[in-house]
């Protein structure tokens, strides 16, 4: 037996503060083990887990997936939940939460009005999102933390009073916080964040959502989520040269469009899985987010024990390897569609512009953009972001660095580089990454999200400019990067970018064209190669974290009423048990709307926590069908055309409901909530389109509204600007039951046409009560 003293050292340097501490695994194959160093007393439970994986197995009789085993071991209730992949909804009960500064803010703003006095679940906090790239990263951290105050104060007090760790502005980017810390094989976490999919690359399912879901979580009540279809994608080969992981999820993403992995969780499998360092499938399973997917994941492996050995968790490689059989697919197990890759024949990738499903190799890109008419010069190469900045991807770049500068070159295009944390900054300071890429030009940004999120200050253009840029980021939408709808962003390999910086253009294909030298000779950059993880320990840089003390009781948490950047929240009104009838139609949509067009992001992140003030930016980025502009739209009382956001104050002055007419997979990209919370509390009552995003149909169903689709989605042609819409039939609202839209054109003529919607039961009462948190609280009443 382990002696008794050697476990309260352990226990006792766990609770100090203690950031990385080496446990043997023999003491913890005998002990319980810790789901993080930061939380010490809070165990990984893998005997609940296979126990709820064989009552499953059980009742389903067949062979499970992966992604089956982890989900279905979460279940509230396995013995009784009805199970049906893409129609049932399951209730589950995740591990852990995770939450950036930017959605942190509402999210504990809601649960605040819960009323609770702690969280029922581990959770953090992560300030990434606020710190706008301009001169590098000491001074633009100092900028921060200096113009966000107020919200730093408020989530570290928040944190604190409600039991939230705390991960302090400058400690680096959630997803690579939650690699490095918190993501195990066969994990269940939720984030406030459409990326939190890269634990995955850790064999856990974690999944993006709103702040009212992440709030269920916190609150301990059981988490919905339909049950996901699962894709298969079969990878065989071994990736070499100047192919990546990022590669592969361009490949895959061209596949299955924006939209493609709607509704399913896309799971890994095959004999070229083994080629791909952890970091690696943290960024396929990053990037899964751009092809609308639950969530990615892979089996668990020798690279992922690898990693959490090289992280200071060879405690949970070690339980890992015990509960192995319920970490990877079972033999013969069936997927609802295959996909399968061959490493080896993979080329390198960049997509774009303006969507991130628009495939080209790197060999063709140049031809493309001359014949399409995108600029061909780079302006700007970007490198890291949530996606690709981990030591393996820095490394690969700095080797591409380190060849030009041996033949006296430096980048033609302005070069920014993205560390992902704290622990990546402090060891490629110290490893010499960071250097090379300052001498081959590049700048050092601080350890957050910048420019992938639109916090980037840029002064090399004007906004109207035409311009392409190469990131490796993972989106590109119109005007994500730098708030300029010219800017023809491309998405690629940290690698890629650096070699198409050196060069200068998209027309340089590094696996075959030519660079010169300094000495007037021409020579070819050799494909990089880097360690996947440093030969000496993580340097894990300055401690950036607040631990919650174990009673927060009597913390204040402030929030002025004068404050330009808090709100405290309102409740919503509760549905009148009446049909909406004769609604006006504040804009329809045409084309891609996407959660940044809805509610934009860059200047507009200092309000994420006022509704009323970020309720400003609604919908100002849609184009109105009626007249082919952004942010104008006919006022139907007054006839005058004017900004979205002012037409829809004026109705809800006036005392009118309203709905949005959209397109297809509406509310595309990221989990903003906001793009929900808006249109409510501006008076909107129903949004109708031809199809939604996973995460965007679930935050309007969260918030009171009505998410509608067109039983016929030609019908989206038969609805006009000026028209009014009634919506018929809500006394009888029931799960699979259509709604009839009746549409009163003006010249007094009227069609009806159906509306099909997936609200289940419990999500029926969110809207009859206004919203989920007005429902909870009425539970809690009656419970009480």
């Amino acid at each position: 037996k382990v002696p008794v003293l050697i476990l309260s050292f352990l226990q006792h340097a766990l609770n100090s503060g203690i950031r990385r501490y080496h446990v043997a695994p023999v003491l913890c194959q005998r002990a319980k083990v810790a789901m993080s160093h930061f939380e010490p007393n809070e165990h990984i439970n893998y005997e609940k887990l296979e126990k709820n994986i064989n009552i499953v197995r059980k009742r389903l009789d067949r062979p499970l997936t992966l992604s089956e085993k982890i989900v279905y071991g979460h279940l509230d209730d396995p013995a009784k939940q009805e199970i049906e992949r893409g129609k049932t909804y399951l209730r589950l009960r995740p591990d852990r939460v995770a939450m950036q500064d930017a959605t942190a803010q509402m999210a504990m703003l809601q649960f605040i009005s819960s009323g609770l006095p702690k969280v029922a679940v581990p959770s953090t906090i992560h300030c990434d999102h606020l710190i706008e790239a301009q001169a590098g990263g000491e001074k633009d951290l100092r900028r921060a933390k200096d113009i966000n105050q107020e919200v730093y104060n408020f989530l570290a007090t928040a944190g604190a009073k409600y039991g939230v760790g705390f991960w302090k502005p400058g400690s680096g980017i959630i997803h690579q916080i939650i690699l490095e810390n918190y993501s195990y094989p066969g994990v269940m976490l939720i984030g406030t964040d459409s990326h939190t999919p890269n634990g995955g690359g850790l064999g856990g399912i974690c999944i993006g959502v709103g702040g009212a879901d992440a709030v269920d979580v916190m609150a301990g009540i059981p988490w919905e989520l339909k049950c996901p279809k699962v894709i298969g994608v079969k990878l065989t080969g071994k990736l070499s040269g100047w192919s990546s992981p990022k590669d592969v999820i361009l490949k895959v993403a061209g596949i299955l469009t924006v939209k493609g992995g709607t509704g399913a969780i896309i799971e890994y499998h095959g004999p070229g899985v083994d080629s791909i360092s952890c970091t690696g499938m943290a960024t396929i399973c990053n990037m899964g987010a751009e092809i609308g997917a639950t969530t990615s994941v892979f089996p668990y492996n020798a690279r992922m024990k690898k990693y959490l050995g090289k992280t200071g968790r060879a405690d949970i490689a070690a339980l890992a390897d015990e509960f192995q059989q319920h970490l990877v697919p079972d033999a013969g197990c069936q997927y609802d569609q295959v996909i399968e890759i061959n490493l080896s024949e993979l080329k390198p990738h960049i997509n774009g512009p303006f969507t991130p499903d628009l495939a080209h190799p790197v060999s063709d890109i140049g031809a493309v953009a001359e014949k399409e008419g995108w600029p061909v010069d780079i302006r700007v190469g970007l490198i890291g972001s949530c996606t690709n900045s981990s030591y393996e991807d820095m490394g690969r770049s700095a080797a591409v660095a380190k060849q030009a500068l041996a033949h006296g070159l430096k980048c033609k295009s302005k070069f920014t580089i993205t560390p992902g944390s704290e622990q990546i900054r402090a060891t490629i300071e110290r490893d010499g990454y960071a250097q090379i890429l300052r001498d081959v030009g590049g700048l050092v940004l601080a350890n957050a999200c910048g420019p992938c999120i639109g916090q980037w200050d840029r002064k090399d253009i004007k906004k109207g400019e035409k311009n392409t840029i190469v990131t490796s980021y993972n989106r590109n939408f119109t005007g994500r990067n730098d708030a300029n709808p010219e800017t023809h962003a491309f998405v690629t390999s940290p690698e890629i970018v650096t070699a198409l910086s050196i060069a200068g253009t998209l027309k340089f294909n590094p696996e075959t064209d030519y660079l010169t030298g300094a000495d007037g000779k021409k020579f070819k950059l050799e494909a990089p190669d880097a360690d996947e993880l440093p030969k000496l320990e993580f340097d894990p840089g300055q401690d950036t974290y607040q631990y919650p003390p174990k009673d927060g009781s009597g913390q204040h948490v402030d929030v002025s009423p004068t404050s330009q950047r808090l709100q405290l929240l309102e409740p919503f009104d509760k549905w009148d048990g009446k049909d909406l009838e004769d609604m006006l139609i504040l804009i329809k949509v045409k084309g891609k709307c996407t959660t940044d067009h809805i509610s934009a992001a860059g200047p507009w992140l200092k309000f994420r926590g006022h509704l009323d003030n970020i309720s400003n930016n609604l919908l100002i980025g849609a184009i109105n069908i009626e007249n082919g502009k952004a942010n104008s739209v006919r006022n139907a009382l007054t006839q005058e055309f004017g900004p979205v956001p002012d037409t829809a104050r004026y109705y809800k002055k006036m005392g009118v409901k309203w709905a949005v007419i959209g397109d297809e997979n509406y509310g595309e990209g990221s989990s903003r909530e906001h793009a929900a919370l808006e249109p409510r509390h501006l008076g909107g009552r129903v949004i109708i389109t031809k199809s939604f995003a996973r995460i965007h149909e679930t935050n309007l169903k969260k918030q009171g509204l009505l998410p509608l689709t067109f039983a016929d989605p030609a019908d989206y042609n038969k609805i006009h600007p000026v028209d009014k819409l009634s919506i018929v039939g809500l006394a009888d609202f029931a799960p699979g039951k259509p709604l009839k839209c009746i549409i009163k054109h003006p010249n007094g003529s009227q069609e009806t046409i159906m509306l099909n919607h997936t609200f289940n039961e419990s999500q029926i009462e969110w809207f009859q009560a206004g919203s989920a948190l007005n429902r909870m609280k009425e539970l809690q009443q009656k419970s009480s």
